[in-house]
């Protein structure tokens, strides 16, 4: 399978963007990969939590 790039445009509050730019120079990174970080950090915490979901329910957890 191919990844390709694609552009994303937001506009968000300037107050948010500069909450965005201190969280990413805490990390040494651009506002741009922080961002994409925390969305695939978010997409993999939902998709864990929905291995977990489906594995208890498989096994009877309550």
């Amino acid at each position: 399978m191919l990844m390709g790039t694609s552009v994303l445009s937001l506009r968000i509050d300037g107050e948010l963007l500069d909450r965005l730019r201190d969280h990413a120079a805490k990390r040494g990174m651009s506002v741009q990969d922080y961002v994409v970080r925390t969305l695939i950090r978010d997409d993999f915490d939902e998709r864990f939590q929905s291995a977990v979901e489906e594995t208890e329910r498989f096994y009877g957890v309550p």
